[in-house]
This record gives structure tokens, sequence and C-alpha cells, in this order.
């Protein structure tokens, strides 16, 4: 049995790749004036993109190593939706409507059955976000590229005076987690590290799951557009977090000096607990790495969280803002301080 596995020792460390981030952004120095221009706000989730009485946002994101997962399982119809989740998740935080896609795709040869596959996730991707797939690009790379990668850029629209960035966060406020899928896109270099460690193919039966272990990896990203957005309609929100990389540390994101304490997580989906125990992974690692369970979470006034968690049977109120600094998990006793 593998043991102590962590995100670093799997290939991936998240420190060193916000330094690399940080390294590229320092670069980036030149800014337009006047219409078009980009509002400089730090720790978004989408940029900002001055147009008059609106903001236009832009963000882009791949779907990562669980393309790996659906090749060795021979899977490609729901890789789509996750490329098109990561997107628009990270567009709805400013409280923006996803609008506009186009994807990105990188092969090493044609191959037109694989790529109607992938087409068929993407198609399903936008209607569950309502958003029109209005270009794209398959690039033929056979000295770059050993099977496929695919990303994409999803446009948004928002009105100013509905902007949501998280800076009107404060003492009082709770937390309530939308039910995440499973894994969504992220951390799965961790987890084929650990089933691979274990001597698990991805076709084996695992005591705890109700189908291969493949295909819960393989399970498609939430998208939370029509919902999100439908509650940021009906109530008060100071906050919008999509659980994505990093884990609980994307609340960070939030305003700052303030304690984003998490006593009552959401129950985490059982691929979570399998992959815990296969890997010996520690509490503190682990919600730095999964989404454990919490794939959305939004900040809001007490009255407004508690209607909102009424109203949606895959909410829960998971927490609540504090005086001090960070995010705590309370159940673990520890505390993440860094982005």
């Amino acid at each position: 049995m593998a043991t102590g596995w962590t995100y670093s020792k799997a290939g991936v460390n998240i420190d060193k790749k916000s330094s690399s981030i940080g390294s590229l952004v320092g670069e980036l120095t030149y800014r337009r004036k006047g219409f078009g221009q980009m509002v400089q706000k730090s720790g978004l989730f989408a940029s900002l993109i001055d147009f008059g009485d609106r903001y236009v946002t832009l963000a882009t994101d791949g779907v990562g190593t669980k393309i790996l997962i659906a090749e060795e399982l021979g899977i490609w119809n729901t890789i789509g939706i996750d490329c098109i989740a990561m997107n628009v998740n990270d567009t709805i935080c400013v409280n923006a409507q996803p609008i506009s896609f186009v994807d990105y795709i990188a092969i090493d040869k044609p191959d037109d059955a694989l790529t109607q596959q992938v087409g068929i996730g993407l198609n399903k991707g936008a209607e569950l976000s309502d958003m029109e797939i209005v270009g794209g690009e398959i690039a033929v790379l056979p000295e770059m590229v050993n099977g496929l990668d695919l990303s994409g850029t999803c446009m948004g629209v928002v009105d100013k005076d509905k902007i949501i960035t998280g800076e009107t966060c404060e003492k009082g406020d709770l937390i309530v987690a939308l039910q995440a899928s499973g894994l969504h896109s992220n951390g799965l270099t961790l987890a084929r590290k650990v089933v691979e460690a274990n001597n698990i193919k991805l076709t084996d039966s695992v005591p705890g799951l109700s189908q291969c272990i493949g295909k819960e990896l393989l399970t498609p990203t939430e998208i939370y557009v029509k919902q999100v957005l439908g509650i940021t309609s009906k109530h008060t929100v100071h906050g919008l977090v999509d659980i994505t990389g990093g884990g609980l540390r994307n609340i960070l994101r939030m305003r700052k000096g303030l304690k984003y304490t998490i006593d009552d997580p959401v129950k985490p989906n059982p691929i979570f607990n399998v992959l815990q125990e296969l890997g010996n992974i520690d509490d503190q690692e682990i919600y730095q790495t999964f989404n454990m369970g919490m794939g959305f979470t939004i900040i809001a006034p007490e009255a407004d969280a508690e209607a909102i968690a009424k109203e949606n049977p895959n909410a829960k109120i998971v927490g609540r803002v504090e005086e001090g600094n960070g995010v705590y998990f309370a159940p673990g006793k520890f505390t993440y301080d860094h982005y």
C-alpha cells in the first residue's frame, strides 16, 4: 500500500505553480486604456473587462490529466462537459452569465470518431450552461502531443451593479456549500498515482464505490451556472467560490482580514474516502487538493444563507465568517493562510 501521498509527491506542487504564475504575470505590464481595459482586481476567478455599463469576463481552463483516464477507459463523451464546467464555474464566481465559448484541441493525429465523442460532451456542457460554442481550433501536433489535450475559453457578461467579488464578505456571514459530483477535474494526478501505487486497474471494482474506480474518477464536473445565478437573482450574496485546484484554499480569494471557518463540512463523496485510505493522505493535504464534496461555496448574510440552504437540496451551511485570518478547518484544527 502506498503511504503518505501528497500532491507534491505525485508531481504537482501548488506552491511552485503559484510562483510560476507570479513570474509570468510579473512580465505582463502593458495596460490598455479606455474602453475595453482590464479591471485591476486581484484574486478573481474570471478576468473583468470594462465595456461601459457592463463587464465582459474571460476565463480559460482545461481538463488536465482526467484525459488520461478517458483514454484508458476509451470513454471520450464526457470530458467536454468537464472542459465547459471548469470555465463556466469560474465565470459565475463574479455573478457573470456565460454566453460564448471557444474550445482548443491539440491532437497527435486527426481522429473523426474521437473528436465526435469530445464534441458530444462539449455540446452537453454548453446546453447545461445555456451558452453557445462559437468557434474553436484543432491543432495537429504529432511532434508535441501524444494523444489529445482539451481546453477552452469562456466569455461572460455582468452588469456593473450586479458584480460579486468577495469584497463585501463580513463577520457574521455564513458559508454554504453546494455538493460536488465527484473529483470534478482537479487533483487527478494524485488520484491516479494513488490508484497505480496500489496496483489497482481503472476497470477494477473497489469496496465503497458503486462502479469501477475509473468511472468514478471520470464522473463529469457539476455545472452550477443555472443554480448559482438563480440564487444570486433572489438573495444577497457577498462571495462566490469555485472549489477547484487548491481545494479550500480558494476561499482565500475572498476579502482579506477575515477568518473563514469550516466547522460542519459536507460528507465527502465515497471516492474521496477511498483515495484517502488508499493513499494515507492526511486531512490538511486532501482538503487543499480535492473539493471533498464541496464543489462550490456561497458566502451570504445569515438569513440569506439559511434560505439558500433550505431552498436547494444539494446545499448545506458548512461554516461562518469570523474575526481573524485565513481558512480554518475546525474538524482538523488546521488553517490555510495563503493561496
